[in-house]
Order: C-alpha cells, then sequence, then structure tokens
C-alpha cells in the first residue's frame, strides 16, 4: 500500500519483483527536458521540507543515491477517470493532468503528456518520499492517476482574519501538495477590505487613531498569483457583493441601499446591501471592480451574492444582474454563490452550492434546541431558527435553477466541505479537547474526522456537464489566525481533496492507514493538525 492522498492506484512495477526504494540518502530533482526546468524548481521547493540536509541544490554534480525525474511523455497514461467540470485557468477544456508515475529501486520518474500533469505526478512522489517513514523503504511500484474533477479548490477568508502573503504561500503549497488547483480568497466583508485598489484609497487607509489596517497591495497580489501559478494553482479573489459591505460603505459614503422588504427593519438589525440600480452606486462598484479585474490573472472573480439580508427579492435580483455585467465587461468571468441563481442562470454562469435547509441540521421543537448546546449557547431561539429556516427557504431549490439554466454548480455543502466546523471533542486527544470544541463556527453541529470525510460527490443528481468541481470552505467569523486556520484545515482538507480528484468518497478503513502517515507530512511542513484518535497516527 502506498500512503498517497488523494488514492492513486498503483500495481507492482515491470520485472521489479519484489524490489524497493530505499528512500534514505541525499535525492536530486531533474527535469529531462529544458521545457520543465521551471517546474524541477518548484518541486524542489515543495520537497525541501521533508528532506532536511538530504536535497541536493539545482545544479549540483555531486553524488546522489537517488533521482526524482520529470519527463514529458506523448506515450498516453492509462487515465482511470475521465474529468468533467470547469478548467479554473480559463481553458476550454479541463488540463490534462493524466500522469505515470514509476517507483524503481533508484529513484521515481514522473511521466505526463503536460507540464501540469508532470507537477501532479510529483506531489505524490513528494508525499511518497514524506510518508517513508524511518527507514525509507517504497516498494517498486507503477502508478497512474487523472482527476475526476477539473476544478478542485480551498476558500480561505482573510477579511475576517487576515493572513499575511508568506502564510497564504504555505497554505498554496499545502493545497498544491495535495492536488487542489483554486485558492478562492474572500478578501472582503462587513468585517474587512484587504486589497489595495489605487482609485480607492479609503478602503485601505488606517483607521482611527492612526492604527494600519491589515491588506494586500497591488504588487504583493500580483505577487501571490505568480506564486501560486508556479503550482498549477489559479487564485480567484472575492469581492462580496450586494450585501456583507459594511466596510465598503464606511469608506464610500453615501452609496445607494437597497429597499428592503417591509416590516424587516423592525424586527431584525441589518447592514442595507448596495442597490446597484442606483446609477451612483453603480458607478463606484463599476469603478472598483474593474481595478480588481485588472489586477486578477486568472480568469474568474468572484462576486459573492450570498446572504443579502435587508434586499427585496427584485432588488437583489437586478444587482446581481449588474454585477455579473461588469466583470464580464472587465474581461472576467463571474462566480457567484447558489443564491445568484435567483437573478437567473445562463450556461456560462458558475453557482457555488453551500447550503439548503435539509441541511442546516436546525432543530423543529423546544426538546430539539435544549439537546444542541451549540445552538443554547449561541443565544439561538425556536422563534429566530423558525426565522432563519424562512430566509434559507429558497436555497432548497437554487440547484435546480442552476441546472435548469444551464449554469454549472460547484459543489460546496456546508455540511461536510465546510471545514469552519468544531470537532467533535470526544475524539479529540487530552491536550487539543478544548481547541476541538472552541475552534469553529459555533452554530455548527460537532462532526468527527469520518464524518468529513463521508461525502460523497457522486450522489448529486447532477449531470456531468453542469458540474463546476468541488470546493472547501473555512471562514473565519470565529478564530484568529494562521494556525487556527491549519488547525481546521488538517486532516479534513485530504478528504475533500480526495474526493475531489477521485470523485467518490474513500473507503475509510482504508483511508484512516494512509491517512495516519500524514501527520509525519504536516510536521515535517510545521503544520499543527487535529489528531484525532480516530486515526493510528504514525511516529
Amino acid at each position: 500500500m502506498n500512503a498517497v492522498i488523494p488514492h492513486a492506484s498503483a500495481a507492482p512495477a515491470p520485472g521489479a519483483g519484489d524490489g524497493t526504494l530505499h528512500a534514505t540518502g541525499p535525492w536530486r530533482v531533474a527535469a529531462a527536458d529544458p521545457a520543465l526546468e521551471e517546474v524541477a524548481d518548484t518541486v524542489r521547493a515543495l520537497l525541501a521540507p521533508h528532506l532536511p540536509g538530504r536535497l541536493l541544490p539545482a545544479g549540483s554534480t555531486g553524488p546522489a543515491t537517488h533521482a526524482l525525474v520529470l519527463a514529458l511523455d506523448d506515450e498516453p497514461p492509462a487515465a482511470p477517470r475521465t474529468t468533467v467540470g470547469v478548467a479554473p485557468d480559463g481553458g476550454a477544456h479541463p488540463a490534462d493532468e493524466a500522469y505515470r508515475l514509476r517507483v524503481t529501486a533508484d529513484g521515481i520518474e514522473c511521466l505526463a503528456r503536460t507540464a501540469e500533469g508532470v507537477f501532479r505526478a510529483a506531489t505524490s512522489a513528494v508525499q511518497l518520499i514524506a510518508t517513508a517513514g524511518a527507514r525509507g523503504e517504497l516498494p517498486c511500484q507503477d502508478v497512474t492517476d487523472a482527476p475526476r474533477y477539473a476544478w478542485r479548490g480551498l476558500m480561505v477568508d482573510p477579511a475576517r482574519s487576515f493572513l499575511t502573503p508568506d502564510e497564504l504561500r504555505r497554505i498554496i503549497d499545502l493545497a498544491a501538495l495535495y492536488k487542489l488547483n483554486v485558492l478562492h480568497l474572500h478578501l472582503t466583508d462587513n468585517e474587512g477590505w484587504r486589497i489595495e485598489l489605487p482609485g480607492f484609497p479609503r478602503l485601505t487607509e488606517p483607521v482611527a487613531g492612526g492604527r494600519a489596517r491589515a491588506f494586500y497591495t497591488a504588487a504583493a497580489f500580483r505577487s501571490l498569483q505568480e506564486y501560486a501559478a508556479r503550482r498549477f494553482v489559479t487564485v480567484v479573489p472575492e469581492i462580496d457583493l450586494p450585501g456583507h459591505c459594511g466596510t465598503l460603505r464606511e469608506a464610500v459614503p453615501g452609496l445607494a441601499e437597497a429597499p428592503a422588504p417591509a416590516g424587516l427593519r423592525e424586527r431584525f438589525p441589518f447592514i442595507p446591501p448596495l442597490d446597484l440600480t442606483d446609477g451612483a452606486t453603480r458607478a463606484a462598484v463599476s469603478g472598483l471592480l474593474a481595478e480588481v479585474c485588472e489586477l486578477t490573472a486568472g480568469p474568474f472573480v468572484h462576486i459573492g451574492a450570498d446572504e443579502a439580508f435587508g434586499a427585496t427579492a427584485e432588488n437583489f435580483a437586478a444587482s446581481v444582474h449588474e454585477l455579473r455585467t461588469i466583470v464580464r465587461e472587465s474581461g472576467k468571468s463571474p462566480v457567484a454563490w447558489q443564491e445568484s441563481s435567483r437573478a437567473g442562470v445562463e450556461p456560462r454562469d458558475i453557482v457555488q452550492h453551500w447550503v439548503d435547509v435539509p441541511m442546516m441540521d436546525l432543530p423543529d421543537t423546544e426538546e430539539e434546541l435544549a439537546a444542541r448546546p451549540e445552538l443554547v449557547t449561541a443565544g439561538h431561539t425556536l422563534s429566530f431558527i423558525k426565522a432563519l429556516k424562512g430566509f434559507f427557504a429558497p436555497t432548497d431549490h437554487d440547484v435546480a435553477r442552476v441546472v435548469d439554466g444551464g449554469g454549472r454548480v460547484l459543489l460546496s455543502p456546508q455540511s461536510h466541505l465546510y471545514l469552519d466546523r468544531p470537532y467533535e471533542a470526544g475524539f479529540a486527544p487530552p491536550e487539543q479537547t478544548d481547541a476541538a470544541g472552541s475552534l469553529g463556527f459555533g452554530n455548527y453541529r460537532p462532526r468527527s474526522i469520518e464524518h468529513a470525510a463521508s461525502w460523497d460527490p457522486g450522489v448529486y443528481a447532477i449531470p456531468d456537464e453542469c458540474v463546476a468541481g468541488v470546493e472547501a470552505i473555512v471562514f473565519a467569523e470565529q478564530f484568529k489566525g494562521f494556525d487556527d486556520v491549519i488547525f481546521l484545515l488538517l486532516p479534513r482538507l485530504a478528504s475533500v481533496a480526495e474526493a475531489a480528484w477521485c470523485g467518490r468518497a474513500p473507503e475509510w478503513t482504508e483511508y484512516r492507514e494512509r491517512l495516519a502517515r500524514h501527520g509525519q507530512v504536516w510536521n515535517q511542513r510545521g503544520l499543527t493538525h487535529f489528531a484525532t484518535t480516530e486515526v493510528p497516527w504514525a511516529e
């Protein structure tokens, strides 16, 4: 068995018998084709934390016990899957990421038709080396692999909890290691605006008292995208409108308020969403989105469009239409949360499915509420929960709207792919009990790692042509900082990556044995994970 995640089918290497690669000793990374020199540099950087003192520098002529060789090969790998979904790099068809990996007694060879495929093979090789254990023994084997979904993403939330560019680079490396290829950045919300726009300096000016705001300069954002691109990861920025606009309202006074449903203001407090049917408001938003699009190297810009609490249905639909139009006029393709489907859906639209009422797992009676301490602690009453269900009732039909309109669904169901969920404390080692229960969004029922790994994207009755892909989500309402993000991601991100690449949920008993070896990988990278007692972690 190899410990590669996502799962990669392996067979004995022809002619190798029971041969073994002893992975101890020095290694070198070599590009067999000049076109792969940059890929080799990237693989070398990704491998470095796992071979301290044993990875030879580029161009080294010294002796090496083993070689990790990257090569282009026109012979098509025996790809076990058909890729479906939207190409995150904007290509008309999904990238060719199929690869072959050969482990021999002398080293590892990564073969594919494309540089991207070679890089995916190399991430499997990095995992094999990192999980080889103290004896460093790997069975000789041939691996052939290819993805099921073209869009395999992770969203993080620097709007609420800022992540430095270097921290985002570490997250990009982690995503790439598990063959994810999209980093979705939730850059704006009521709590913060995190990207510099030269035409709107007040968005990132110091706050009252002179305290500096944390944000990404235009130069830093471009550099981050370049770093991601070398790892075949596309960065998708999100500017969340017409709701979630508190910071924007503070910086740009006078933006028109959306007309609210009758009687709402008297019942619930809310920050008014924007009214993009107002000419001045549309002009301002058009200007800022044009700057975001100009800064974005990839083809997609996310416009948000979720939870526009305080806007009438008619005004919300009109505002979403304007947001889509502005992004398209700026040369990019809009992505939006599922509520945007109520503004109509066209075949080119990508709509991100995150919730329906059953998925919210909310109680119906006082007895059921009493059995949910996380909701009681949050101060929820049955009347509030009833109102919440009413607000989210239209979500039950959003996916059908997307499919009927010929759009593409990006799967991010809250039930399993929202990784800002507390862990089930009963599976926490003693030293992590407090963190397991306190980190994450308090409204969510704590769940086990087995529950997270049980998600199967194939259960949705969505035609292949209407699927964009899969994306994990980590919002940051109730935690702060990089270490908290990583604790919530690991180990759950690994099973999301497996479902996105393989197109199915892993078999738990077999998967937990592979997962047990990855604690070593994260430790070597300086990443703290939730050491659930469900998994027999390798020393």
